[in-house]
Parts: C-alpha cells; structure tokens; sequence
C-alpha cells in the first residue's frame, strides 16, 4: 500500500440529491491513521451462504483427511481457491432427545444452523429460538459500521404453506435471530437492498428521493461533482480503484432497472415480486455483488445468505430439473432424482465460486477481500431423503481462518456440535468470551482460527 502525506477520512462519503457513496479503503486514506500512530490490523468479516434440503453426501465428502484430497463434483467449482478452504466433516447438529420426533426437520435445519437451539413448535407468531452466531459478531462490530448486518435471501417470505406442519414459516423464512424471539426477515430485492446500501439515511422524503434517481438514472449522476472533487484529491492508483468502484455500483444499477423493465413479464414457475431478475442465476450474481459492495466500502462486516428455503419448491429449467427442488431432495436412492440433485448442488457450488471469485479480485488493504474474511458455507442438514442432522456439510472459505492452512479436509469426532464451530468463531472474530452457545461442550481445539 502507498503511504501518501495527503490523508483521506476512512469514513468519507459523498453525497447528492437523496444518495449517499461510501467508498472502498484508497490508498490516500492510511496517512490518516498512521499520522496517529496506530497500527491498524486488516477489517475483519463474517459472511454465512445457507444452502437448503440438505446435500449429496457422497459428492460432497472428499475420501481422504487433510491435505492433498482430490475435491469432489460438489466442491470442484472451488479448485482456484482451495488453498483458501476448509472442509469439516463430523460437525452435528441433533436435537436434544425430547425433540427429536420427525416433526419439524426443516424449521430445525435452518433455525439450529446459526442458534444451535432448536425452535419452539408453534405455528404462530409465538416463536422462539435463540441468538444467531452472526448477530453476536454484529453486535460487536456494528459499533464501527453504518449497518450492523444484511440479512439477504433468493426466496421471498410470502410463502405460507410450504412450511413444515406446527411450525411458524418464521423458523424457514430465516437464519438470522437478534433475539430468542426476535428472527431477522431476509431481504430477497435487489433494489431494496441497493437502496439500503446508498439511500440518503437522512431523508424523510423517500417518493422525491427516488423520483430523484429515477430522473438521474444512476445514484452515481447525483454525486457526481463531488467524484470530480475528489479525483483532484488522489493519486493515481487511487483512481483506478475509484473508477473500477464505480463502474461496479453502475453495473449493478443498470442490472437492478433491467430487472425492474422486466418486471411485468411473467416469471416462470416461483412468483417473484417486481424488481427482482427472473433468472436464478442473474439474481444470486446480483444478490453477490450488492453483498462485495457491502464489503468493500465497510457498510458492514456482517452478511448472511439464503440461497433457498428449506422445502423450496423452486425448479430449475435451466438444468433440465423440472420437479421442485425440495421433492427432488427425496431422492429415495432413485438414480435420476440423485443426478438432478447433484446438478442443483453443483450449481449452488458453482455461483459461489463467483462470489468467491469477486472477493478476491477485489483490493483491500495489502490483500484482498478474500484475504480478510471467514465465510461459513453450509447446509442444516446432511443427507436430504433421512433428514439428517449428523455430520453436515460444512466449508469454511477465507484468509480470515487463521493460521491453520486451507486446503485441508479435517474430521471431528462424532457427535462434536456445530455450536463448537460457532464458539471457535466468535474467538476469531475478537468477540468478548462467549463461553456457551446453544449446545455447545468446548471449542474446536485444532481448528487454530486465531
């Protein structure tokens, strides 16, 4: 990094008519803190992609522990990053025993994979979980951010009915609680997301701040006098970032208004709200995107992604899958179920690897974004025809793991709960000691994560 004698604000943000820019870390902002004195460590972030009905084991484990394992068709898409991942095979997460009837498979699933606490049964709006790992490193962090958390998602929440009998839909609408009764919404559109992102908090009048940018066609038109401004400020290299900043927030808008025009086609097979692409892939891509912005520009630290609902009734014409995704997920040892099944797992694994792909094309500090996050890839449950909640396929994917090498597939013993992953992770991300999560027994001791 480039140590100039002009000093930036880390925090500088540029405003217009209804919008503000916050920008990624330039290089002109660390005179800022080094005129200080301060040695300032790499930002650290915490990002969780949940995918739903569960995972082809078989095409998920790799054969071999260690180092040097051949990656299986699940998790082939990640070959140019291996030397960033983990696989951890031998995590749990089952019920204590007075809640382990058959009840309930997929609100436990999603609920238990972030708050290791399974949810109370209840089909209304009496519900109750516990505090999800990522809230409490967003409570930690969002002291030094302007959104402690997004909560994102593919699927809406206007789904009622295709939730599991005697459970609120709450409990598979989400994977985020703030509180034991308190679940997060996802947000599932993308220009409400956007808007989040780079409205102008301090406006009350929403209706002429988007006229506003309507007229403009781009948030970046209302601050645009004030990017020419700060181009005088910066040196060159500086101005590449900018400008490639930039050119992305723009993508992303042109993509959004592409979406929106498109909007009153009719969508195939899942209604989805106006605004959001009709294309799965075009959604998820976006939905990545907004979440590297999110990233880079330290709006937050803390993003947690849907890829599904558990009990999606989502098809996929684009792989020749037309049977809904949950029912193919009952494969029942049928040859061609388990074919269509990979090739949904496959996919998932392979827009991942986008996103991945985007973390670490994009600068930050000395490093990358790769290079200074932990992301929690993963389902609620194992095998998808038994439900179960035993040995789930988990991946960790970052720098941000420590100083334990990636590239590596370890095994824990059996019966170790996930909610000891989740404890090893709130040590490295500097959250004050949390001796006890959901049902926790300890720390995964040679999972060196600080």
């Amino acid at each position: 990094m480039i140590v100039t004698k002009k000093a930036l604000p880390r925090r500088t943000l540029l405003r217009g008519i209804g919008a503000t820019l916050a920008l990624p870390l330039l290089d002109s902002m660390v005179p800022a803190f080094a005129a200080a004195g301060i040695d300032v460590p790499p930002v650290k972030r915490l990002g969780v992609v949940y995918v739903p009905n569960g995972m082809t084991m078989k095409e998920w484990t790799p054969e071999t522990e260690g180092a040097g394992f051949a990656l299986t068709p699940v998790l082939s898409p990640l070959e140019p990053y291996r030397d960033r991942i983990l696989v951890l095979s031998g995590l749990n997460s089952t019920p204590p025993p007075e809640q382990s009837s058959a009840a309930g498979v997929h609100a436990r699933a999603s609920t238990r994979f972030l708050t290791d606490v399974p949810p109370k049964r209840s089909d209304t709006s009496d519900v109750e979980a516990g505090v999800s790992v990522d809230q409490l490193v967003a409570k930690e962090f969002g002291r030094e951010t302007q959104l402690a958390s997004l909560e994102l998602a593919i699927e809406g929440r206007d789904l009622a009915g295709s939730c599991d009998i005697g459970f609120s839909c709450a409990y598979t609408n989400t994977i985020s609680w703030r509180g034991a009764r308190t679940p997060l919404p996802m947000e599932n559109d993308p220009r409400v997301v956007f808007e989040r992102m780079f409205g102008s908090s301090g406006s009350t009048d929403r209706a002429a701040r988007l006229a506003q940018i309507a007229a403009d066609r781009s948030i970046l038109d209302s601050v645009t006098d004030r990017i020419a401004d700060l181009r005088r400020q910066i040196g060159s290299r500086d101005s590449e970032k900018l400008a490639e900043y930039l050119e992305a927030v723009r993508d992303i808008e042109r993509r959004i208004q592409r979406a929106e025009e498109q909007s009153g086609q009719q969508l195939p097979l899942v209604q989805q709200p106006g605004g959001i692409p009709a294309g799965f892939e075009e959604h998820v891509k976006l939905m990545f995107d907004l979440q590297v912005l999110a990233y880079q520009t330290d709006l937050t630290r803390v993003i947690t992604f849907m890829l599904g609902r558990e009990l999606s009734g989502r098809t996929f014409p684009e792989l020749g899958v037309v049977e809904s995704h949950h029912a193919t997920s009952h494969h029942q040892n049928d040859k061609g179920k388990l074919a269509n099944l990979l090739k949904i797992k496959v996919f998932h694994s392979t827009l991942f690897a986008y996103y991945v792909e985007k973390l670490r094309s994009t600068p930050d500090g000395d490093g990358s974004l790769l290079d200074h996050i932990v992301i929690v890839y993963g389902a609620g449950m194992a095998d998808s025809n038994l439900h179960a909640p035993a040995n789930l396929p988990i991946l960790l994917v970052g720098g941000g793991i420590g100083r334990e090498p990636g590239g590596r597939h370890l095994t824990f013993p059996s019966g170790t709960p996930l909610a000891n992953l989740h404890l090893t992770l709130l040590d490295r991300m500097g959250v004050p000691t949390v001796e006890r999560i959901g049902d926790s027994t300890g720390r995964l001791e040679h999972l060196s994560l600080g």
